[in-house]
């Protein structure tokens, strides 16, 4: 791989961005191209880039690496449904970290061997930052600790937002977004009530819906810009 293309490879990779290089396998030549830039590339490649699977492009001879982030969970409350959540989270494969200003609900003793962050979100969220490979799943039910990072999922196109109330609740909470600024077509982005419909009720079935539609959102994930809201008007 030339040195120029790694380098370009490797700023991809450091900043969490989803993309895969192109190599002709009867020249040897490779190109990078950036998820930004799938869509020129036809359905295929992004196919590819979203399942993130490396192989022969079907009819061609041209070899997809694709190389996409760890994908993420971050938790806005030390709940009852974190607890749940957490390890399932890690057997499917997702990072997952909580975050939750309350001290006596974000102890280690409650989610030992997890990435525990007891202080504010806006706080929390400036030493890593959201982004377009993270969910954000709000679980308090306080508006003072979830709204904020409810806005900067939907702002940076995080591939999930989830925010746990009722339809009454979430009502309520579309006029706070509306009100602090957020266009009603990335507020429609929140599944609430969060997770799929599967009856739940106890915190661990809430945890498994939620798992569920995390899993549905990141295999069916539309590219970055779709998911703010900036291609087709959507």
């Amino acid at each position: 791989m030339r040195a120029d293309l790694l380098r370009a490879l490797n700023a991809e990779r450091r900043a969490r961005r989803g993309c895969l290089v192109l190599t002709d396998l009867a020249t040897g030549s490779q190109r990078l191209v950036r998820e930004g830039d799938a869509e020129t590339e036809g359905e295929a490649v992004q196919r590819a880039l979203r399942a993130g699977r490396s192989g022969i492009l079907e009819g061609t001879k041209t070899f997809l690496n694709v190389y996409l982030p760890p994908p993420r969970i971050v938790v806005v409350g030390a709940v009852h449904i974190s607890q749940a959540l957490a390890p399932m989270a890690s057997i499917a494969g997702f990072d997952i970290s909580i975050i939750d200003p309350r001290t006596a609900f974000a102890t280690p003793e409650r989610f030992p061997g997890v990435p525990l962050h007891a202080k504010w979100p806006e706080d929390a969220l400036k030493e890593r930052p959201l982004d377009a490979y993270t969910a954000l799943v709000a679980v308090t039910h306080d508006p003072k600790i979830d709204d904020h990072p409810l806005i900067e999922a939907l702002e940076v196109g995080c591939f999930y937002v989830g925010a746990l109330g009722s339809r009454k609740t979430h009502a309520r909470r579309i006029e706070r977004l509306l009100s602090a600024g957020v266009p009603q077509h990335r507020i429609g982005r929140i599944e609430a009530p969060i997770g799929v419909d599967i009856g739940a009720s106890t915190p661990a079935e809430i945890a498994v819906a939620v798992l569920a539609s995390v899993i549905a959102a990141f295999r069916g994930r539309k590219m970055h810009a779709e998911r703010r809201g900036e291609a087709g008007g959507a």
